[in-house]
């Protein structure tokens, strides 16, 4: 029943069943005057009541107690013009109109089962009531009247809810969308300033990687080659100095290119990390003249080829700081494979310095920092001990990842 066949229902249709019947009446009724205005007048009470009670004031139709006032005096006028003439049964139909639309739940029931009542009588009106059998079916007559349009009612107002419960859900729905779809707007913005963000990041890492690797490859390749040429200025064997430079100028162009490509140093190509160490201080301690020793503790271990590369070119700074500012006369490599962690720790005997004064510079401070970045980037730690005069120990410590751990 849509919403704007309501008020015709209310409004017009009462009126036309009364005229109806009052016809009815006039005509059933032509011979018998004294009751067909007795008729007549409860005919024109019961319209005027309708009238001044609910068509000429809209305003109070929402008001449950005018209301409930309204529809008790249409009902006690309707009952005792069924009782009269059972043919005004028929205008119960605008009694249960009323009692639906106007009452509220559950007085509702009640407006419709006193409605009910009057619409089982007059149905009923014919049956010989001075006997058992026909009060039991007059009182049947009434229940089913009274039980059919409790249960419609019932009905009616259990899909009211229903519906009610499904525009909420739909709007709950269509709520939840909104914000999904805002959620989902948001979610993209941040994306975006995420992905910003990474490339961002991936841009400094890879040019921390470049200057950490220029560091470990030009940087020391070249000092290896100025020292060496130094050196054959003034020495008689001057040609085993040119061929070390030489050596280190070749060595470093490989180690350059291969850190373009992210390669593995090459050390490492074709030796275990204890291996590749001791070849490195090795090479170191005949190229500088300094005794060098590696001393390898506790089970070596397949690690991570980060890890490997990380504590290979921690080798090969700290070698090259000794030999730029120590002026050291042993220097000891220790390598230890821990049940979680493996260290590396290079000991010298020289000069010393204080590490508190220690700076990254341009003339020489960003080997440690590239060494530190290096290492805690594995979830490491770098510890630098020295004091002037009596030597430097540098120890850098990483967790133990990858096949063998």
């Amino acid at each position: 029943m849509s919403e704007q066949a309501w008020p015709m229902r209310l409004t017009v249709v009462p009126y036309v069943l009364l005229a109806g019947l009052t016809a009815v009446t006039a005509v059933i009724k032509r011979d018998q005057p004294r009751s067909l205005v007795i008729d007549l007048g409860l005919c024109a009470l019961i319209g005027l009541w309708t009238l001044g009670m609910f068509t000429l004031r809209p305003a109070r139709r929402t008001d449950h107690r005018a209301m409930a006032v309204f529809i008790v005096g249409f009902v006690l006028l309707l009952a005792v013009l069924v009782a009269r003439d059972p043919w005004f049964g028929f205008l119960t139909p605008a009694g249960y109109f009323y009692t639906f639309v106007l009452l509220p739940w559950p007085v509702e029931l009640f407006g419709v089962g006193a409605v009910a009542v009057i619409a089982g009588y007059a149905q009923s009106y014919a049956i010989p009531k001075t006997d058992v059998v026909g009060l039991l079916a007059t009182a049947a007559v009434i229940g089913v009247n009274v039980v059919g349009m409790c249960l419609t009612g019932w009905l009616g107002r259990r899909g009211e809810v229903l519906s009610r419960q499904r525009k909420d859900a739909v709007d709950a729905l269509t709520e939840t969308n909104r914000r999904l779809e805002s959620t989902l707007a948001e979610n993209a913005d941040l994306h975006e300033q995420l992905l910003a963000q990474a490339r961002e990041a991936g841009v400094i890492d890879e040019r921390q990687r470049m200057a950490r690797e220029i560091h470990d490859t030009l940087a020391q390749g070249l000092t290896g080659i100025v020292t060496q040429l130094q050196a054959a200025e003034t020495a008689d064997d001057w040609r085993r100095h040119v061929t070390s430079a030489v050596g280190l100028a070749r060595e470093s162009l490989t180690e350059a290119r291969r850190s373009v490509h992210a390669l593995r140093p090459q050390p490492l190509q074709s030796a275990t990390l204890s291996e590749a160490i001791g070849d490195v201080v090795r090479r170191w301690s005949a190229l500088h003249g300094i005794d060098g020793q590696l001393t390898t503790t506790g089970t070596p271990r397949v690690l991570t080829p980060e890890t490997e590369s990380t504590l290979l070119r921690a080798t090969q700074e700290a070698l090259a700081n000794v030999a730029k500012y120590a002026r050291a006369n042993r220097v000891g490599v220790t390598l230890s494979y821990m049940d979680r962690t493996v260290a590396l720790d290079v000991r010298d005997d020289g000069t010393g310095f204080d590490p508190q004064q220690t700076r990254p510079s341009e003339s020489g401070g960003f080997g440690l920092v590239a060494m530190r970045q290096r290492v805690e980037a594995l979830n490491g730690t770098l510890e630098i001990e020295s004091e002037p005069g009596f030597g430097t120990a540098i120890s850098a410590t990483v967790p133990v990842t990858g096949a063998g751990a």
